[in-house]
């Protein structure tokens, strides 16, 4: 196979600024062993997340110029509107600020005491906007997907077993939504097969419970679905994505991930009530529903990066480069999700760093190590971000002990990633050096954020 080249040119550059180890030791420890709290400009390598740290298309840009920032009935939202309808199919189309204020109106209206929403993996955000409204969100995730070691094509997907145990036990009218994340970010960046979206869906048709998408990543997904699903070989991506947005009743989508933008979000659904309501927060919260919380310009890039992501020499490109990061880690004996998931590298903590126990924090220890040896920031998606009390303030740690290092789109080079792998090598080479961590600081939700650890000696 020929090599697989990056499917732009660069045509704007940007200074990346080196320090020492010494110097990288003392940033560390000056930031608490947070990498949340490190300055980016001491950061070489900045692998912490992909959303909305994406560079924009020259069309984007471009577009960012034609942006009509009318306060009601911009052009720029009309545009933005048909975009997402002709994508997803959904009629009702609400923009917001990014994500996480998508899901702060969803589930503000639909959650509360008593009630539990279901998915195949929820993010932190997602998670703690449940919370927040007094509901609980529930994990149930393919039994695929607790073994990070070992190869599965969809290891993303929801266990429908699972699924109708859980709704047999707390009852449908309990469940007021069911949210299928696509690819799986905190499993791994695990995609999540066509049929598996069917079965939930008529699980949650015959229940009675609305299923939504988190589509941040709808576009990796679909081209998992193309390679690795039988019958999807030969069909286009739009084709792809508008039959998995068929079988939901609603989605929302971080617009900072999929569709390149440095900011931007959305809610879309069926049901016009409760797009009334959420309107009606919207209006309260992010402004007018025409704009909500966005400038025109921001609705013209995000309608502009929906549909360069569905380009399939870029796709290729996208899902090769992060296979190609994996594939040196495995060569090379470095526990790690298998297989490579869709924008992101995820290393087995747990497995990486066996000498240090789960309640010492080994994926936090890890990042911090990471950083201190090439100047790499990643982040730990395990008992820190994920981790819970019992009444004896001991810990219940997460299912998985991961460090994601998020790749982000069209930004880094192959050369960057080549020395990525040398640094998690060389890392893994000298593991038992590495000294667990221990909290002297955190925030009652989303501790992760802002937490302060120190090294255990």
């Amino acid at each position: 196979m020929k090599t697989i080249i990056e499917p732009f040119r660069i045509k704007s550059v940007e200074p990346v600024y080196f320090t020492t180890k010494e110097e990288r030791i003392q940033i560390l420890e000056n930031a608490f062993y947070n990498p949340f709290l490190i300055h980016a400009d001491k950061v070489l390598i900045d692998l912490l997340t992909d959303s909305g740290t994406s560079a924009m298309s020259s069309n984007q840009w471009a577009g960012i110029m034609q942006g009509d920032e009318s306060y009601a009935g911009s052009s720029s939202f009309f545009r933005f509107e048909k975009t997402i309808q002709d994508i997803t199919g959904l009629p009702i189309v609400i923009p917001t600020h990014q994500g996480r204020a998508a899901e702060k109106i969803l589930f503000s209206i639909l959650g509360g005491k008593e009630k539990y929403f279901v998915s195949n993996t929820l993010f932190d955000t997602t998670r703690a906007n449940i919370e927040y409204s007094g509901a609980a969100g529930v994990d149930l995730i393919c039994e695929a997907g607790k073994h990070p070691s070992i190869p599965a094509p969809f290891k993303g997907n929801l266990d429908t077993v699972a699924l109708l145990k859980f709704i047999a036990e707390k009852g449908a009218e309990n469940i007021p939504l069911c949210v299928l994340t696509v690819t799986n970010n905190s499993g791994g960046g695990q995609p999540v097969s066509m049929q598996n979206i069917k079965e939930v869906k008529a699980i949650c048709k015959t229940h009675g419970i609305p299923m939504f998408i988190d589509a941040c990543r709808f576009a990796e997904n679909a081209f998992f679905i193309k390679l690795r699903e039988d019958g999807y070989a030969d069909k286009p991506i739009p084709e792809i994505v508008h039959e998995m947005f068929s079988y939901a009743d609603g989605c929302t989508m971080s617009a900072k991930k999929d569709a390149f933008a440095n900011i931007g979000g959305f809610l879309a659904m069926h049901d016009e009530i409760l797009a009334q309501q959420c309107r009606n927060m919207l209006i309260m919260t992010e402004g007018f529903p025409t704009y909500g919380g966005l400038a025109g310009r921001d609705l013209e890039a995000i309608a502009i990066g929906l549909t360069e992501v569905m380009d399939e020499h870029y796709l290729q490109y996208r899902i090769r480069s992060i296979e190609y990061l994996c594939n040196k880690l495995i060569a090379a004996g470095v526990p790690v999700m298998q297989p490579a998931g869709g924008h992101a590298i995820y290393l087995d903590a747990k497995e990486f760093l066996s000498h240090i126990p789960v309640d010492e924090y080994p994926g936090q220890a890890l990042v911090g190590a990471l950083y201190v040896h090439g100047g790499i920031r990643g982040v730990e998606i395990g008992s820190l971000m994920f981790g819970k009390y019992d009444d004896h303030k001991k810990l219940i740690p997460a299912q998985l002990e991961l460090v994601r290092l998020a790749i982000p789109r069209r930004v880094y080079t192959q050369s960057h990633i080549d020395y990525v792998s040398e640094v998690i090598i060389e890392v893994f080479q000298e593991k038992e050096k590495i000294k667990g961590l221990t909290i002297i600081e955190e925030a009652p939700m989303l501790r992760h954020f802002t937490a302060k650890l120190k090294s255990i000696e």
